[in-house]
């Protein structure tokens, strides 16, 4: 999956990672990812939010000012679909089975495994003193989950690649957590969101 990840989208996936670190919270949520897809004001996902006055250092606020107490649960998982799915990806040279192995040659050893609970001493701005993330911090269900989706996304547009505007689709189409819920209470409207995402990777793809 990484080969068909364009520069632009590796340097999103990273810098989720990079941002969950930095506000020392895990797993690497939804929110997370927002903020790296709005780290370079001059892509199109960061001009198309400009409108709505939304760029990283709002998404960014917002998180500190919600993370954990109005975080919502992940339930979904990475690579859930069925065997249409699967073909469905295995038609544009995407194996599962590789993905994964991908994800863990990049990420490290359990970057797909769920973080195990434990004991948390709450400290200011939401953050714990049991969350100190080092080394690989995991993604959470859903933000997988978005992942899963930026590849289905891609296929519906019939592109061979992967780039932060399929990652945003996937974002919009996955429809819940805390990245979406900022955007939702900022009054983003969705479609036009989704219309110049889709527009920008149709321009890539031509």
């Amino acid at each position: 999956m990484f080969e068909r990840f364009t520069h632009g989208a590796r340097e999103v996936v990273v810098g989720a990672q990079h941002e969950a670190r930095e506000l020392q919270q895990s797993p690497i949520g939804t929110q997370h990812v927002l903020v790296s897809l709005l780290a370079d004001p001059e892509s199109s996902v960061a001009r198309a939010l400009a409108v709505d006055g939304v760029d990283q250092r709002f998404v960014r606020a917002e998180i500190i000012r919600r993370v954990p107490a109005d975080a919502a649960p992940d339930t979904a998982t990475l690579f859930d679909g069925d065997a249409e799915d699967r073909e469905a990806l295995k038609a544009i040279g995407i194996d599962l089975d590789k993905v994964r192995k991908a994800i863990e040659e990049n990420f490290g050893p359990g970057s797909l495994r769920l973080p195990q609970a434990g004991p948390k001493r709450r400290k200011l701005f939401g953050r714990s003193s049991g969350d100190s993330p080092r080394g690989h911090i995991p993604f959470s269900p859903r933000s997988k989950k978005v992942l899963e989706l930026s590849l289905r996304e891609a296929i519906r547009l019939k592109h061979n690649f992967i780039a932060p505007e399929h990652i945003l689709l996937g974002m919009i189409r996955e429809g819940q957590g805390l990245g979406m819920l900022i955007l939702a209470e900022r009054g983003v409207d969705l479609n036009r969101l989704r219309d110049a995402a889709t527009q920008s990777l149709n321009d890539k793809a031509a």
